[in-house]
């Protein structure tokens, strides 16, 4: 086997051809196409042609072909990880929600000055983060990977052995904490939903009684009838009092 066959079957495992240029990509630049167009700006990547990039209006080429939209967030360029993470491993980048959307960064945004109280920041440009990520943006991870971290891949299939031999992955790492609270307040909730022995059931002795339900050993999975209380007879006035015969 060549060395140049060698390494590009050890870019395509680590990372995939297409990756460099759209990290590298010019977006929101005027497309030279539709110079005339509303809405012209190229904000748009295919992932097959691995090309420059193009606008809305473009799209057309690229029938069938995975094509990703460039997005802006703080001067920053950013992708939404319902598109991306279909073709990356996204393992240790922290994610961020803008406008009720999750995002990830494309390039590495320095930090010049790290605030108080920060215990955690990115591997490569000392952005602070989560104590769960390691870097900030797809560049950053990709640095982490040049200085030879053989842990960090963007390969899918990294991600789908790890997720066979440790069973499937965790998603907590990206998914919100109001949505984990919630769910972790369901399942409490479903728990609690199975009522325990009712102790009515027991006479003064420790007898058993019998179950008019046919539930064996006295439990009951539905909630007890509250009684029914008339709010018509509590409001009605009383008459007036009247004095018995002589």
């Amino acid at each position: 086997m060549s060395p140049m066959i060698r390494a590009e079957e050890e870019e395509d495992y680590t990372s995939p051809p297409w990756l460099m240029p759209m990290l590298r990509g010019s977006y929101f630049i005027p497309c030279s196409i539709h110079v005339n167009s509303n809405k012209n700006e190229c904000n748009m990547f295919c992932l097959d042609c691995a090309g420059t990039t193009f606008c809305s209006y473009c799209l057309v080429k690229h029938k069938n072909h995975r094509a990703v939209q460039i997005r802006r967030s703080s001067y920053h360029n950013v992708v939404r990880v319902n598109e991306i993470q279909k073709y990356l491993d996204i393992t240790c980048v922290q994610t961020y929600i803008i406008n009720s959307a999750r995002i990830l960064f494309l390039n590495e945004r320095p930090q010049p000055r790290i605030g108080k109280g920060v215990t955690n920041t990115c591997e490569i440009c000392c952005r602070s983060l989560l104590d769960s990520f390691r870097f900030c943006s797809l560049g950053c991870k990709l640095g982490g990977m040049k200085r030879g971290d053989q842990s960090l891949t963007f390969s899918m299939r990294g991600k789908q052995g790890r997720e066979h031999q440790g069973g499937l992955e965790s998603d907590e790492a990206t998914t919100p904490t109001k949505l984990r609270k919630t769910n972790a307040f369901n399942r409490l909730m479903s728990g609690l939903s199975i009522s325990t022995v009712r102790f009515d059931d027991y006479g003064p002795g420790g007898d058993q009684r019998s179950s008019s339900s046919g539930d064996e050993g006295g439990f009951s999975f539905s909630p007890g009838t509250p009684p029914i209380y008339n709010h018509r007879n509590s409001s009605r006035r009383k008459g007036i009092p009247r004095r018995a015969p002589f």
